[in-house]
């Protein structure tokens, strides 16, 4: 009988090879922890540990609803979060999505000061959501360095240099429309993730964002991170 767990465990003992059960066990450690901040059950499957890893800079493209959709589950279970220089934020959806506004600290308009007012606000929050635009290469490599130090997830409105995962949205057409009368309800929306480590294979799967009740959801049935074949080659 022909058997592959040798072979399996002497490249488990590899340098840097990671089993599935190891990935788990990792995980499960990391939200005993507190290592591990929370996110909705329907992105856990975007990101490699189940949840934002404090110390990590995580991108969003395409969508200002999927960074509140991320906000939401870690500031409803007490965490505090900041987004600066996003002036077009607004309150009231960031609600909608699940995010508790009263642990949400704006400065919408940082100026000059953004480096030093994300930095201090690394320093005390366990989320900051920024807007990439305020930022330069060099500042980038230095804030993930202060969020990685300070255990704070950076989250950036877009591309952001040396950033573990990205999650790139790309908005679907809204339902609920019915003869040119009636009320937008929900949005599908394809959403890809790529990055380093655990995240490094590009895929994708599609949600409703918003849902049916204001907040992500599955769309039926639940998704599955299919492989992005058009990044093989």
């Amino acid at each position: 009988m022909v058997t592959v767990e040798a072979p399996v465990a002497k490249l488990a003992a590899l340098p840097g090879v990671s089993t599935a059960s190891g990935v788990a066990a990792a995980a499960r450690h990391d939200e005993a922890t507190g290592r591990l901040l929370p996110v909705r059950p329907e992105l856990r499957a975007f990101l490699p540990a189940g949840g934002l890893r404090r110390g990590s800079t995580v991108a969003v493209r395409g969508a200002t609803s999927l960074l509140l959709a991320l906000l939401a589950e870690a500031t409803a279970t007490g965490s505090w979060a900041a987004a600066v220089g996003l002036p077009h934020l607004g309150v009231v959806a960031a609600g909608e999505y699940g995010v508790e506004v009263s642990r949400l600290a704006l400065v919408p308009k940082p100026g000059v000061e953004f480096a030093s007012v994300t930095a201090a606000l690394l320093d005390g929050m366990d989320l900051v959501a920024v807007n990439p635009a305020g930022s330069t290469p060099a500042v980038a490599r230095r804030l993930s360095a202060r969020a990685r130090h300070r255990g704070a997830v950076l989250l950036s409105l877009g591309p952001w240099p040396g950033a573990e995962i990205e999650l790139s949205c790309v908005p679907g057409e809204w339902t609920g429309l019915r003869a040119g009368s009636g009320q937008l309800v929900e949005r599908r929306c394809e959403v890809r993730v790529a990055g380093r480590r655990a995240a490094a294979r590009a895929r994708f799967a599609d949600l409703m964002l918003p849902g049916p009740v204001g907040a992500v959801a599955h769309q039926a049935p639940a998704p599955e991170l299919a492989p992005d074949l058009g990044e093989v080659g």
